[in-house]
């Protein structure tokens, strides 16, 4: 699997802005078929970071309905990742 399709997107909600400031941990939304050592490998050389451990959680989809229409969203993956002391992601939101 290539590094860049692992990861997604970063995951900015109020409580990934407090484990960010709090633990020095970042939330992302990554590829289903990735392992914790590829989500690692990944995080390490997109952001030139050292990444001390990888949390991830399998999400299922949920059914939606609009009208008389309904659908699913997708099954997603999160990884939350902790970075070693004094290392930092600089995220679009925090330009």
């Amino acid at each position: 699997m290539e590094i860049r399709n692992i990861i997604k997107r970063p995951i900015v909600t109020e409580k990934a802005t407090l484990l960010k400031e709090k633990d020095n941990k970042y939330t992302f939304v990554v590829n289903r078929d990735a392992n914790k050592f590829q989500i690692k490998q990944a995080v390490e050389s997109l952001f030139n970071v050292k990444v001390e451990s990888v949390h991830t959680s399998n999400y299922a989809g949920k059914s939606k309905r609009m009208g008389a229409h309904s659908g699913y969203k997708s099954d997603w993956k999160k990884a939350m990742v902790k970075l070693g002391a004094g290392q930092e992601i600089q995220m679009v939101d925090e330009v």
